[in-house]
């Protein structure tokens, strides 16, 4: 990988752990939300699919050496996640909050700048050759167990971190029918970004 390249890496992987820390401490700082105390607060922020999606992306981009499967699976779910994350965030769920000082700079960091730093880091330095029909499948496992666990969870403690997989809300056959719409988007990134990476690896190659 090129320096420019890597410096985009590090930045990206800075945005990510800049989000996430200010995000932890508006959370413990705060007195909103469905868990009154800490350190249940804190811990909460951690179920939230765009804190995984943001961990994924920032531990893969110092990492891009490494040409196992499961990195390689990893590499792409950091990309695919924080590529929904964005989209879904910006399309459905921008509009229900009003945040201001420490909590706007962490959602936008969590939300804009890491979406935008990590989908363009992989378009325009790779690495290239990593992601196939194989992997794009394998990638499918970590929002299907985000899933699991976001349900059975929230049966049991009652809380849901988004409206549209909020069952109290809604019921389970509108929330499946919810996450079906995101699982076809999922998918879709995913078949993009295995053509995409397939033509790119071409263009290097010639």
């Amino acid at each position: 990988m090129t320096m420019i390249g890597r410096v985009w890496s590090w930045v990206t992987a800075a945005a990510v752990l800049a989000g996430i820390v200010i995000q932890l401490f508006v959370t413990a700082s705060g007195t909103e939300g469905f868990f009154p105390d800490n350190p249940d607060r804190v811990l909460n922020v951690f179920a939230f699919f765009t804190i995984q999606s943001n961990l994924i992306l920032g531990a893969t981009v110092l990492m891009l050496d490494r040409r196992s499967t499961l990195f390689r699976t990893l590499r792409l779910n950091g990309v695919l996640c924080i590529a929904v994350t964005g989209i879904v965030y910006h399309l459905v769920l921008a509009g229900l909050d009003s945040l201001t000082g420490w909590a706007a700079v962490a959602n936008f960091l969590l939300h804009t700048a890491t979406p935008v730093l990590g989908v363009l880091g992989w378009a325009l330095f790779g690495p290239r050759g990593t992601t196939d029909l194989r992997i794009a499948g394998w990638s499918v496992v970590f929002p299907l167990l985000w899933l699991a666990f976001t349900l059975i969870r929230g049966a049991f403690v009652g809380f849901y971190p988004y409206p549209f997989v909020d069952v109290n809300q809604h019921g389970y056959g509108q929330v499946l029918l919810n996450c079906l719409l995101v699982a076809v988007l999922f998918l879709a990134l995913a078949a993009g970004a295995t053509a995409l990476d397939r033509r790119l690896s071409k263009t290097v190659e010639g």
